[in-house]
Protein backbone atom coordinates (compact mmCIF):
# COMPACT_ATOMS: atom_id res chain seq x y z
CA UNK A 1 0.00 0.00 0.00
CA UNK A 2 1.70 3.62 -1.33
CA UNK A 3 0.57 7.35 -0.75
CA UNK A 4 2.09 9.07 -3.08
CA UNK A 5 3.32 12.93 -2.60
CA UNK A 6 1.79 15.52 -5.33
CA UNK A 7 1.41 18.94 -5.72
CA UNK A 8 3.37 21.55 -8.30
CA UNK A 9 6.84 22.00 -8.63
CA UNK A 10 8.86 23.30 -5.77
CA UNK A 11 6.22 23.25 -2.97
CA UNK A 12 8.34 21.22 -0.78
CA UNK A 13 7.22 17.43 -1.79
CA UNK A 14 10.91 15.97 -2.25
CA UNK A 15 11.88 17.99 1.05
CA UNK A 16 9.00 16.47 2.58
CA UNK A 17 10.19 12.99 1.40
CA UNK A 18 13.43 13.19 2.47
CA UNK A 19 12.02 13.86 6.21
CA UNK A 20 9.77 10.72 6.23
CA UNK A 21 12.18 8.44 4.41
CA UNK A 22 16.00 9.45 5.48
CA UNK A 23 16.11 8.09 1.56
CA UNK A 24 17.77 12.25 0.68
CA UNK A 25 15.71 12.74 -2.81
CA UNK A 26 17.01 14.97 -4.77
CA UNK A 27 15.66 18.45 -4.23
CA UNK A 28 16.52 22.03 -6.01
CA UNK A 29 14.77 25.33 -6.57
CA UNK A 30 13.50 24.87 -10.14
CA UNK A 31 10.79 22.38 -11.39
CA UNK A 32 11.41 18.64 -12.38
CA UNK A 33 14.34 18.43 -10.49
CA UNK A 34 12.20 14.58 -9.44
CA UNK A 35 11.33 12.43 -12.58
CA UNK A 36 11.52 9.41 -11.58
CA UNK A 37 9.51 8.54 -8.45
CA UNK A 38 11.78 8.42 -5.31
CA UNK A 39 10.03 5.46 -2.80
CA UNK A 40 10.55 5.07 0.80
CA UNK A 41 9.67 2.40 3.52
CA UNK A 42 8.77 4.75 6.24
CA UNK A 43 8.18 3.44 10.27
CA UNK A 44 4.94 4.25 11.76
CA UNK A 45 5.67 5.74 14.89
CA UNK A 46 3.67 4.15 17.35
CA UNK A 47 3.71 5.10 21.23
CA UNK A 48 2.09 1.74 22.01
CA UNK A 49 5.22 -0.38 21.31
CA UNK A 50 7.23 1.54 22.94
CA UNK A 51 5.27 0.30 25.92
CA UNK A 52 5.63 -3.17 24.91
CA UNK A 53 9.15 -3.19 24.86
CA UNK A 54 8.95 -1.99 28.40
CA UNK A 55 7.16 -4.79 29.26
CA UNK A 56 8.45 -7.49 27.17
CA UNK A 57 11.91 -6.70 26.98
CA UNK A 58 13.05 -8.31 23.54
CA UNK A 59 15.44 -8.95 21.44
CA UNK A 60 14.27 -6.80 19.00
CA UNK A 61 11.68 -4.68 17.91
CA UNK A 62 10.33 -4.35 13.90
CA UNK A 63 7.83 -0.84 14.04
CA UNK A 64 5.11 -1.11 11.10
CA UNK A 65 6.15 0.51 7.62
CA UNK A 66 3.93 2.74 5.42
CA UNK A 67 5.15 2.99 1.42
CA UNK A 68 5.57 6.98 0.85
CA UNK A 69 6.49 7.63 -3.20
CA UNK A 70 7.65 11.28 -4.10
CA UNK A 71 5.85 12.02 -7.28
CA UNK A 72 7.50 14.82 -10.03
CA UNK A 73 5.72 18.00 -9.69
CA UNK A 74 2.73 18.30 -11.77
CA UNK A 75 2.10 21.43 -13.68
CA UNK A 76 -1.02 22.96 -16.24
CA UNK A 77 -1.80 20.60 -19.16
CA UNK A 78 -0.16 17.24 -17.23
CA UNK A 79 -3.61 15.72 -18.54
CA UNK A 80 -1.99 16.18 -22.54
CA UNK A 81 1.02 15.56 -21.18
CA UNK A 82 3.13 18.87 -20.54
CA UNK A 83 5.88 18.72 -18.51
CA UNK A 84 6.18 14.62 -18.51
CA UNK A 85 2.63 14.73 -17.24
CA UNK A 86 2.18 11.14 -18.60
CA UNK A 87 4.18 9.48 -16.50
CA UNK A 88 3.74 11.19 -13.32
CA UNK A 89 -0.10 10.56 -13.67
CA UNK A 90 0.66 7.04 -14.03
CA UNK A 91 2.48 6.96 -11.32
CA UNK A 92 -0.17 8.88 -9.44
CA UNK A 93 -2.15 5.83 -10.80
CA UNK A 94 -0.39 3.58 -8.99
CA UNK A 95 -0.16 4.45 -5.65
CA UNK A 96 -3.17 3.87 -2.89
CA UNK A 97 -4.13 7.53 -1.61
CA UNK A 98 -2.30 10.85 -2.45
CA UNK A 99 -0.72 13.42 0.69
CA UNK A 100 -1.03 16.82 -1.72
CA UNK A 101 0.99 19.04 -0.80
CA UNK A 102 0.22 22.93 -1.02
CA UNK A 103 2.86 26.27 -0.70
CA UNK A 104 1.55 28.02 1.73
CA UNK A 105 4.58 30.10 3.36
CA UNK A 106 6.18 33.28 1.63
CA UNK A 107 9.63 33.45 0.72
CA UNK A 108 11.16 35.45 -2.43
CA UNK A 109 13.96 33.04 -2.75
CA UNK A 110 11.98 30.12 -3.85
CA UNK A 111 10.71 30.14 -7.25
CA UNK A 112 6.61 29.42 -7.83
CA UNK A 113 5.91 27.92 -10.81
CA UNK A 114 3.20 30.75 -11.29
CA UNK A 115 4.86 33.64 -9.68
CA UNK A 116 2.86 34.23 -6.59
CA UNK A 117 1.69 32.34 -3.49
CA UNK A 118 -1.69 30.99 -3.70
CA UNK A 119 -2.40 27.83 -2.61
CA UNK A 120 -6.57 27.96 -3.82
CA UNK A 121 -5.44 28.08 -7.41
CA UNK A 122 -2.56 25.24 -6.59
CA UNK A 123 -4.94 22.89 -5.74
CA UNK A 124 -7.59 23.87 -8.60
CA UNK A 125 -4.25 23.17 -10.80
CA UNK A 126 -3.59 20.06 -9.96
CA UNK A 127 -7.69 18.67 -9.19
CA UNK A 128 -8.35 19.86 -12.50
CA UNK A 129 -5.29 18.05 -13.94
CA UNK A 130 -6.56 14.90 -12.01
CA UNK A 131 -10.01 15.31 -13.01
CA UNK A 132 -9.24 15.80 -16.64
CA UNK A 133 -7.11 12.47 -16.58
CA UNK A 134 -10.43 10.38 -14.89
CA UNK A 135 -12.58 12.21 -17.85
CA UNK A 136 -10.62 10.94 -20.35
CA UNK A 137 -10.30 7.64 -18.64
CA UNK A 138 -13.98 7.35 -18.03
CA UNK A 139 -14.97 8.46 -22.11
CA UNK A 140 -12.86 5.67 -23.07
CA UNK A 141 -15.08 3.42 -20.70
CA UNK A 142 -18.32 4.53 -22.05
CA UNK A 143 -17.93 4.01 -25.40
CA UNK A 144 -17.36 0.33 -24.54
CA UNK A 145 -19.87 -0.21 -22.07
CA UNK A 146 -22.73 2.23 -24.24
CA UNK A 147 -22.28 -0.71 -27.04
CA UNK A 148 -22.44 -3.85 -24.55
CA UNK A 149 -25.38 -1.75 -22.70
CA UNK A 150 -27.85 -1.61 -25.65
CA UNK A 151 -27.82 -5.09 -25.83
CA UNK A 152 -29.94 -5.71 -22.70
CA UNK A 153 -26.60 -6.71 -20.77
CA UNK A 154 -27.50 -5.54 -17.32
CA UNK A 155 -23.90 -5.62 -15.96
CA UNK A 156 -23.16 -3.92 -19.07
CA UNK A 157 -26.58 -1.33 -17.67
CA UNK A 158 -25.11 -0.85 -14.27
CA UNK A 159 -21.54 0.22 -15.62
CA UNK A 160 -22.93 2.38 -17.91
CA UNK A 161 -25.40 4.14 -15.33
CA UNK A 162 -22.40 4.92 -12.62
CA UNK A 163 -19.85 5.57 -15.33
CA UNK A 164 -22.37 8.79 -16.33
CA UNK A 165 -22.77 10.05 -12.91
CA UNK A 166 -18.95 9.80 -12.60
CA UNK A 167 -18.85 11.80 -15.95
CA UNK A 168 -21.19 14.45 -14.68
CA UNK A 169 -19.54 14.60 -11.35
CA UNK A 170 -16.26 15.44 -13.12
CA UNK A 171 -17.24 17.67 -15.94
CA UNK A 172 -18.59 19.90 -12.85
CA UNK A 173 -15.37 20.09 -11.57
CA UNK A 174 -15.73 17.77 -8.42
CA UNK A 175 -13.57 14.36 -8.11
CA UNK A 176 -14.68 10.61 -8.39
CA UNK A 177 -14.59 10.42 -4.75
CA UNK A 178 -17.45 12.63 -3.96
CA UNK A 179 -19.62 9.73 -5.68
CA UNK A 180 -21.10 7.78 -3.20
CA UNK A 181 -21.58 3.92 -4.41
CA UNK A 182 -25.19 2.72 -4.00
CA UNK A 183 -24.30 -1.03 -3.27
CA UNK A 184 -21.24 -3.44 -3.02
CA UNK A 185 -21.50 -3.87 -6.92
CA UNK A 186 -20.66 0.07 -7.11
CA UNK A 187 -17.97 -0.19 -4.70
CA UNK A 188 -16.13 -2.79 -6.39
CA UNK A 189 -16.74 -1.07 -9.57
CA UNK A 190 -15.33 2.02 -8.63
CA UNK A 191 -12.71 0.30 -7.01
CA UNK A 192 -12.02 -1.79 -10.62
CA UNK A 193 -12.00 1.82 -12.55
CA UNK A 194 -8.63 3.04 -10.82
CA UNK A 195 -9.50 6.51 -11.25
CA UNK A 196 -6.80 8.56 -9.65
CA UNK A 197 -9.51 11.10 -7.86
CA UNK A 198 -11.14 8.41 -6.20
CA UNK A 199 -8.24 7.94 -4.22
CA UNK A 200 -8.38 9.43 -0.48
CA UNK A 201 -6.82 12.76 -0.09
CA UNK A 202 -4.64 14.33 2.64
CA UNK A 203 -3.71 17.96 2.58
CA UNK A 204 -0.57 19.04 3.88
CA UNK A 205 -0.32 22.37 3.98
CA UNK A 206 3.73 23.88 3.88
CA UNK A 207 4.32 26.63 6.32
CA UNK A 208 7.05 28.28 7.44
CA UNK A 209 8.54 27.80 10.86
CA UNK A 210 6.46 30.93 12.94
CA UNK A 211 3.19 29.19 11.58
CA UNK A 212 4.18 25.13 12.65
CA UNK A 213 1.70 25.37 15.49
CA UNK A 214 -1.25 27.84 14.87
CA UNK A 215 -0.88 28.27 10.88
CA UNK A 216 -1.41 31.49 9.05
CA UNK A 217 -3.81 32.83 6.40
CA UNK A 218 -3.13 30.83 4.03
CA UNK A 219 -4.19 27.38 5.81
CA UNK A 220 -7.13 28.66 6.76
CA UNK A 221 -8.45 29.44 3.56
CA UNK A 222 -7.64 25.63 2.44
CA UNK A 223 -9.32 24.62 5.22
CA UNK A 224 -12.30 25.97 4.30
CA UNK A 225 -11.91 25.44 0.37
CA UNK A 226 -11.79 21.55 1.79
CA UNK A 227 -14.16 21.44 4.50
CA UNK A 228 -16.76 19.09 2.31
CA UNK A 229 -14.15 17.22 1.00
CA UNK A 230 -14.09 15.12 3.78
CA UNK A 231 -9.91 14.99 4.05
CA UNK A 232 -7.67 15.91 6.79
CA UNK A 233 -5.71 19.16 6.23
CA UNK A 234 -1.95 19.21 8.10
CA UNK A 235 0.06 22.00 8.69
CA UNK A 236 4.04 21.77 9.04
CA UNK A 237 6.83 23.43 8.38
CA UNK A 238 8.74 21.23 6.25
CA UNK A 239 11.72 23.28 6.33
CA UNK A 240 11.81 22.90 9.86
CA UNK A 241 11.13 19.29 9.90
CA UNK A 242 14.37 18.74 7.31
CA UNK A 243 16.52 20.92 9.90
CA UNK A 244 15.19 18.28 12.74
CA UNK A 245 16.39 15.54 10.75
CA UNK A 246 19.95 16.84 10.75
CA UNK A 247 20.14 16.78 14.71
CA UNK A 248 22.01 14.13 15.76
CA UNK A 249 20.58 13.36 19.47
CA UNK A 250 16.78 12.52 20.57
CA UNK A 251 17.62 15.38 23.26
CA UNK A 252 18.38 18.15 20.57
CA UNK A 253 15.75 16.83 18.47
CA UNK A 254 13.04 18.05 21.51
CA UNK A 255 14.44 21.42 22.31
CA UNK A 256 14.54 22.51 19.08
CA UNK A 257 10.51 20.98 18.95
CA UNK A 258 9.74 22.62 22.21
CA UNK A 259 11.33 25.70 20.79
CA UNK A 260 8.55 25.68 18.03
CA UNK A 261 6.23 24.96 20.33
CA UNK A 262 5.43 21.63 19.26
CA UNK A 263 5.41 18.12 21.46
CA UNK A 264 6.07 15.87 18.32
CA UNK A 265 7.75 16.07 14.63
CA UNK A 266 5.11 16.98 12.24
CA UNK A 267 6.27 14.18 10.12
CA UNK A 268 5.39 11.82 12.57
CA UNK A 269 1.56 12.72 12.98
CA UNK A 270 1.80 12.94 9.01
CA UNK A 271 2.79 9.53 9.02
CA UNK A 272 -0.11 8.18 10.79
CA UNK A 273 -2.26 10.38 9.08
CA UNK A 274 -1.36 8.54 5.63
CA UNK A 275 -1.48 5.24 7.56
CA UNK A 276 -4.87 6.19 8.49
CA UNK A 277 -5.63 7.29 5.00
CA UNK A 278 -4.86 4.24 3.76
CA UNK A 279 -7.71 2.18 5.69
CA UNK A 280 -4.67 0.62 7.23
CA UNK A 281 -4.17 -0.35 11.26
CA UNK A 282 -1.68 -2.42 13.33
CA UNK A 283 -1.54 -5.92 15.66
CA UNK A 284 1.17 -6.63 17.79
CA UNK A 285 2.64 -9.94 18.31
CA UNK A 286 4.98 -9.79 21.46
CA UNK A 287 7.50 -12.33 22.79
CA UNK A 288 11.12 -12.50 23.80
CA UNK A 289 12.74 -12.99 20.47
CA UNK A 290 10.49 -9.92 18.78
CA UNK A 291 8.18 -7.74 19.65
CA UNK A 292 6.26 -6.85 16.36
CA UNK A 293 3.79 -4.33 14.69
CA UNK A 294 1.80 -5.72 11.62
CA UNK A 295 0.04 -4.11 9.15
CA UNK A 296 -3.02 -5.09 8.06
CA UNK A 297 -6.48 -3.47 6.22
CA UNK A 298 -9.35 -2.12 8.43
CA UNK A 299 -12.08 -4.83 8.95
CA UNK A 300 -9.40 -7.87 8.20
CA UNK A 301 -10.29 -11.09 9.92
CA UNK A 302 -7.73 -13.29 12.29
CA UNK A 303 -6.77 -15.54 9.02
CA UNK A 304 -5.88 -12.70 6.76
CA UNK A 305 -3.79 -11.35 10.09
CA UNK A 306 -2.26 -14.47 10.41
CA UNK A 307 -1.46 -14.69 6.28
CA UNK A 308 0.52 -10.94 6.97
CA UNK A 309 3.09 -13.08 8.88
CA UNK A 310 3.17 -16.00 6.72
CA UNK A 311 0.66 -18.18 3.80
CA UNK A 312 0.70 -21.06 5.31
CA UNK A 313 -0.92 -19.55 9.09
CA UNK A 314 -3.37 -18.29 6.99
CA UNK A 315 -3.98 -21.45 5.25
CA UNK A 316 -4.26 -23.73 8.15
CA UNK A 317 -5.49 -21.34 10.84
CA UNK A 318 -7.28 -23.04 13.35
CA UNK A 319 -7.64 -20.18 16.43
CA UNK A 320 -6.22 -16.92 17.69
CA UNK A 321 -5.56 -16.36 20.88
CA UNK A 322 -6.18 -12.09 21.69
CA UNK A 323 -5.27 -10.11 24.70
CA UNK A 324 -6.18 -5.85 24.06
CA UNK A 325 -3.21 -3.78 24.15
CA UNK A 326 -5.27 -2.04 26.98
CA UNK A 327 -5.11 -5.58 28.98
CA UNK A 328 -1.67 -6.32 28.24
CA UNK A 329 -0.37 -3.17 29.62
CA UNK A 330 -2.73 -2.68 32.75
CA UNK A 331 -1.47 -6.58 33.99
CA UNK A 332 2.10 -5.98 32.51
CA UNK A 333 2.90 -9.55 31.18
CA UNK A 334 0.93 -12.47 29.05
CA UNK A 335 0.98 -14.34 32.37
CA UNK A 336 -0.91 -12.08 34.42
CA UNK A 337 -3.47 -11.42 31.62
CA UNK A 338 -3.99 -15.09 31.42
CA UNK A 339 -4.44 -15.58 35.46
CA UNK A 340 -6.90 -12.75 34.93
CA UNK A 341 -9.07 -15.00 32.36
CA UNK A 342 -8.93 -11.66 29.87
CA UNK A 343 -7.07 -14.01 27.32
CA UNK A 344 -9.79 -14.68 24.54
CA UNK A 345 -9.39 -17.71 21.97
CA UNK A 346 -11.20 -16.40 18.85
CA UNK A 347 -12.08 -18.07 15.40
CA UNK A 348 -12.30 -17.75 11.22
CA UNK A 349 -14.64 -15.10 12.02
CA UNK A 350 -13.16 -12.84 14.01
CA UNK A 351 -12.44 -9.06 12.98
CA UNK A 352 -8.61 -8.25 14.33
CA UNK A 353 -9.30 -4.31 16.28
CA UNK A 354 -6.15 -2.22 16.30
CA UNK A 355 -3.82 -2.66 18.98
CA UNK A 356 -4.78 -6.40 19.40
CA UNK A 357 -1.43 -8.51 20.52
CA UNK A 358 -1.90 -11.78 18.96
CA UNK A 359 -0.72 -15.77 18.95
CA UNK A 360 -2.10 -18.03 16.31
CA UNK A 361 -2.49 -21.59 16.10
CA UNK A 362 -2.30 -23.45 12.77
CA UNK A 363 -2.34 -26.78 11.39
CA UNK A 364 -0.21 -27.02 8.60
Amino acid sequence: MKAGIVGLPNVGKSTLFNCLSNAKAQSANFPFCTIEPNIGVVNVPDPRINKLEELVKPERVQMATVDIVDIAGLVKGASKGEGLGNQFLGNIRECNAIIHVLRCFDNDNIVHVDGSVDPIRDKETIDIELQLKDLETVEKRLEKTKKAAKTGNKDAQAETALLERIREALLQAKSARTIVPQNQDEEALLNDFQLITSKPVLYVCNVNEEAAVNGNQYVEKVKELVKDENAEVIVLSVGAEADITELESYEERQIFLEDMGLTEPGSAVLIRAAYKLLNLQTYFTAGVKEVRAWTIKVGDTAPKAAGVIHTDFEKGFIRAEVIAYDDYVAYGSEAKVKEAGKLRVEGKEYIVKDGDVMHFRFNV
